[in-house]
């Protein structure tokens, strides 16, 4: 368990704010899960556990970086389980981020971007409940990925032709508040 993780959790989720009321609902939830559970940031708490994912943009942000993801069998964001070393949701999607993409020079806005709660099958090998919380980062001019083993396939789609499976899960939403995000810096 790593007591630095949860408290910056659960500091992150509170500082958050949104004007979406669904989103605010979910951080409602990611807060209580937090204040019931200390090991709500790791993967052997089997209820759920919170997850961190990134949603990689590249340069010129006309590109967006998916994974088609072995257990779940469709294309999505980057991401995964905090480890013992993160400090914050921030470090874990940037390490996750780098260990699926190969990319080392991301960068990554430490800013919420959206949050997710949905049920999985992850390494537990049970059934449970990751509660994402994701990023946008953004790779360098001439970022070259290498797939990592924790995929099946790793590519750059056009931010306006997405996989047909991204339209099933959050992907579609997550680009269109990337691309909001970014025209408004």
């Amino acid at each position: 368990m790593n007591p630095t993780l949860h408290s910056a959790a659960t500091q992150q989720l509170t500082d958050w704010r949104t004007d979406d009321p669904g989103q605010n609902a979910v951080r409602h939830t990611m807060l209580a899960f937090l204040a019931a559970r200390p090991d709500a940031c790791t993967r052997a708490c089997v209820p759920g556990h919170l997850t961190a994912s990134a949603l990689v943009l590249d340069h010129d942000g006309t590109h967006v970086l998916l994974t088609l993801h072995p257990r779940v069998g469709r294309w999505v964001q980057l991401g995964g389980h905090c480890e013992d070393e993160d400090g914050t949701l921030v470090e874990a999607a940037l390490r996750e981020a780098r260990e699926e993409s190969g990319v080392q020079q991301l960068h990554i806005d430490p800013d919420v971007l959206h949050l997710d709660t949905h049920p999985v099958t992850c390494s537990l090998g049970v059934p449970t409940r990751h509660l994402d919380v994701r990023f946008l980062v953004r790779a360098v001019r001439g970022a070259q990925i290498v797939r990592s083993d924790e995929s099946e396939d790793l590519r750059w789609w056009p931010v306006d032709a997405l996989p047909p499976t991204a339209q099933q899960d959050t992907v579609a939403e997550l680009v269109r508040l990337a691309l909001a995000r970014s025209a408004a810096t």
